[in-house]
């Protein structure tokens, strides 16, 4: 299967879009709403969007695995972002501009601190070495999770660096490729050095108010989906109106949304709010897809049965009609 890009900037709409003069429905404190035109984003066309793959756009955190002090390890999404003063200033051009292009920064002066141990995303451009911010004003970036991280502890969950391992859902192997959306998934750990320089979602409980029901309160459950891992196995077409309908009519449209990669690398997403319609919006696919745990790491050394990688380890071999029926007993 070839190489699929690896999500380190905000991608573009396939479609070319307008903003509308409405609450947000992705962004409580935005007075306006992003949304799709029908005319294909000329980005798509040079890039060939139609032999692109289509895969489902998962609704979670983004994280990167790369080397840190000489192994690899997992990084969460820190975006650096303007201080007070200059995020006055920044939104008083965007609403006077309804964009945040032509605003001039003082990177320097302008950013709230990040820890040390931060590095800019790959693609963000320079000025004498400083990174520059994006249409949004923000700086995106990465910060290594440690084992103890208390602002990304479910992050640490689904790794062990012990192992080396991550815990990551994805198709079954065995499943063969034009079946995969259909198919079932499967949870294992996966080597961390397998997973070097991709980009992944972290899903589960306590991310992005958990549309797809897993775990609980009382017993949270994570996971790792790589970007690009669900194809999906009947891709709508790229026509406005169909893709629309696709998302409300089709059993495969239970979906945040829709990524292309295109063989050049370009990465093109559609959300449902592109096109005003809600999420998430009763069952999910991913939700209700079968999965089997196959996570035998009894090699804990910390004896911790809060330990996620033990909770999965008394599930090892088990299947679940669907992934949000996955529950640890208590």
């Amino acid at each position: 299967m070839r190489r699929l890009g690896s999500v380190q900037q905000k991608m573009p709409c396939v479609f070319t879009t307008e903003v509308k003069e409405e609450p947000s429905r992705k962004r409580d404190s935005q007075s306006y709403q992003v949304v799709a035109t029908e005319t294909l984003n000329p980005v798509a066309m040079d890039a060939d969007v139609e032999s692109a793959l289509a895969t489902e756009k998962v609704d979670g955190t983004c994280c990167y695995v790369s080397l840190f002090k000489g192994r690899p390890y997992l990084w969460a999404r820190l975006d650096r972002k303007p201080n007070k003063q200059a995020e006055k200033r920044f939104k008083k051009h965007v609403h006077l501009h309804r964009s945040g292009k032509g605003f001039s920064w003082n990177v320097a002066e302008d950013f709230k601190t990040v820890p040390e141990t931060w590095i800019p995303a790959h693609g963000v451009k320079h000025l004498d070495e400083q990174p520059l911010p994006d249409e949004n004003g923000h700086i995106p970036g990465w910060v290594p999770v440690d084992r103890d991280s208390k602002p990304y502890c479910w992050h640490s969950s689904v790794v062990d660096y012990e192992l080396g391992a991550a815990l990551v859902l994805r198709p079954t192997s065995q499943n063969n490729h034009h079946h995969l959306q259909q198919g079932a998934l499967e949870l294992r750990a996966v080597p961390l050095d397998e997973l070097l320089e991709q980009t992944l979602e972290l899903i589960g409980t306590n991310v992005n108010a958990n549309p797809y029901g897993l775990g609980s309160k009382k017993s949270p459950l994570h996971c790792l989906v790589s970007h690009g891992a669900l194809p999906l196995s009947e891709p709508p077409a790229l026509d406005f109106h169909k893709l629309k309908s696709w998302f409300q009519t089709r059993p495969e449209g239970r979906v945040e949304g829709v990524v292309w990669h295109c063989r050049d690398g370009t990465l093109l997403k559609l959300h449902r709010h592109h096109l005003g319609l809600r999420w998430p919006d009763g069952d999910t696919l991913l939700g209700s897809r079968s999965v089997t745990v196959s996570v035998n790491a009894t090699v804990n050394e910390y004896g911790d049965s809060k330990d996620l990688f033990s909770s999965f380890s008394k599930l090892h071999g088990q299947t679940f009609h669907r992934l949000r029926d996955v529950q640890f007993e208590t």
